[in-house]
C-alpha cells in the first residue's frame, strides 16, 4: 500500500469515527498502532484522537487502543514467580486530594506475601504521584527495567516508573497534547509486568470506574476492583481515587468474568469513619513522603495508617490473600506493627535505589 493511499485510508477513517460509526477491537487496534509509532502526520493523529474521545469509545474499541499500546509501547518484564502478581494504582484527577496512598499500599500489601508490581508516574494533577514520592525514598527512576525484574523475583515487590517502560508513543504524545483522549483512560490499564492478573485501580469518577473494570475483563485480567472513595459532607460526584475512611466507597468488582457493583464502609474494614482532614495530602511532595514514611516506620495507631491499610487489604481481598476486607485490614496491620512494611522499603532500594 502506497503512502498516499495510508493517508486517505486514514483520513477515511476519522470522517467515518467522527460521523458515529463505530471500530472492531481489530480495527481500533490498527488505528491507534498507526498513532503509537507515529506512522500518521500529527494533524491526522490529533484529528482522530479529538473524533474518538467526542464521540465515545466503545468497550470493544477501548479493547483495541489497550492492544496497540500493549503490543508496541510497553516494555515488558517477567517473572517466574508462583500466584498471583497485583497492581495498585489511580489514575489521578481526582477532586479530593489525600496524602499519596497505593504507594504505602503497594508495601504494605507486599510485607503480607503479595507479589506486587507497581507501575506509577509522577504527580498528574496533586501534589506529588508515586514517582515522586519514591524518588524521595531513595528509588532511582532512571534504573534499567531489569533490576526491577529481579526485585520483583527475589523479593515480590517492584517498582515500574510509566518513563522506564513506555516506550515512545504514548510519551510523545503527552508532551504535545493539552486534550482528553482515550491514552487517559486506557493508560492507568498498561500492564508492563506480563505476569500481572489482578489489580486495584481507583478512578476519579464512577462512570470511569465501570468503563475501567469493562475493559479489564475484555482483555483476560483475572479480578480487579475499581474505588470511587467518597466523604461524608460532600457532593457524592466528589471523591478520591482510593478506599475512603472519610466515607462510604463504591466497588466495581471483576471476578471470574463477573462485575458485581456494591458500596462499603470504614465499618466493613473494621474502622471508625474519619474526617478527611485527617487524610488531606501535604503541601508538598516531601511532606507526604515523611508522613508515609512515619507510617512505615512504626506509627501504625492513625487515620492515615488505617487509611494506607484499607487499600492494601483491598489488594489482598482480590488476590484472594485475605477472605474479607476486615481479615485483609488485619493483616496489614500486622505487617506495619512487625516492621515488615518497611523492611521491602529496603529491599526495593537494594535493586532499585539509587547508588
Amino acid at each position: 500500500m502506497s503512502k498516499e493511499t495510508e493517508l486517505r485510508e486514514f483520513g477515511r477513517l476519522i470522517c467515518e469515527v467522527g460521523a458515529g460509526k463505530f471500530m472492531s477491537r481489530e480495527e481500533s487496534c490498527a488505528a491507534y498502532r498507526q498513532v503509537i509509532l507515529n506512522e500518521q502526520p500529527e494533524l491526522q493523529q490529533g484529528a482522530f484522537l479529538m473524533a474518538h474521545i467526542t464521540r465515545g469509545p466503545s468497550v470493544e474499541e477501548l479493547s483495541g487502543a489497550w492492544d496497540a499500546m500493549d503490543r508496541y509501547d510497553t516494555a515488558k518484564i517477567r517473572t517466574n514467580l508462583d500466584g498471583p502478581v497485583c497492581d495498585i494504582v489511580g489514575t489521578g484527577s481526582d477532586s479530593l486530594k489525600t496524602v499519596n496512598c497505593s504507594t504505602p499500599a503497594f508495601f504494605i500489601a507486599s510485607a503480607c506475601g503479595l507479589s506486587i508490581a507497581k507501575k506509577g508516574a509522577r504527580l498528574v494533577t496533586g501534589v506529588s504521584g508515586a514517582s515522586d514520592i519514591l524518588e524521595i525514598l531513595g528509588v532511582d527512576l532512571d534504573i534499567p527495567l531489569s533490576q526491577a525484574e529481579k526485585c520483583l523475583g527475589k523479593y515480590g515487590i517492584c517498582y515500574l516508573p510509566g518513563e522506564a517502560f513506555l516506550k515512545s508513543g504514548w510519551a510523545r504524545l503527552i508532551k504535545s497534547m493539552r486534550f482528553t483522549s482515550v491514552f487517559n483512560i486506557i493508560g492507568p490499564l498498561s500492564r508492563p509486568c506480563a505476569q500481572t492478573n489482578c489489580m486495584v485501580i481507583g478512578a476519579y469518577a464512577p462512570v470511569v470506574c465501570d468503563q475501567l473494570v469493562e475493559v479489564l475483563k475484555e482483555i483476560g485480567m483475572s479480578a480487579a476492583l475499581a474505588p470511587f472513595g467518597m466523604v461524608h459532607g460532600k457532593e457524592a460526584t466528589q471523591g478520591m481515587d482510593e478506599f475512603s475512611p472519610a466515607g462510604p466507597t463504591r466497588i466495581v468488582e471483576l471476578r471470574n468474568s463477573e462485575i458485581e457493583t456494591y458500596e462499603v464502609t470504614p465499618e466493613d474494614f473494621g474502622l471508625k469513619t474519619v474526617d478527611f482532614s485527617r487524610i488531606a495530602s501535604g503541601k508538598t511532595a516531601m511532606e507526604n513522603a515523611q508522613k508515609i514514611l512515619y507510617v512505615l516506620q512504626g506509627e501504625y495507631d492513625t487515620p492515615e495508617a488505617d487509611f494506607f491499610c484499607m487499600n492494601a487489604a483491598a489488594a489482598l481481598y482480590i488476590a484472594d490473600f485475605a477472605k474479607s476486607y476486615a481479615q485483609g485490614l488485619e493483616m496489614a496491620k500486622e505487617a506495619l506493627a512487625t516492621s515488615k512494611a518497611y523492611e521491602k522499603v529496603e529491599q526495593l532500594l537494594e535493586f532499585q535505589g539509587r547508588a
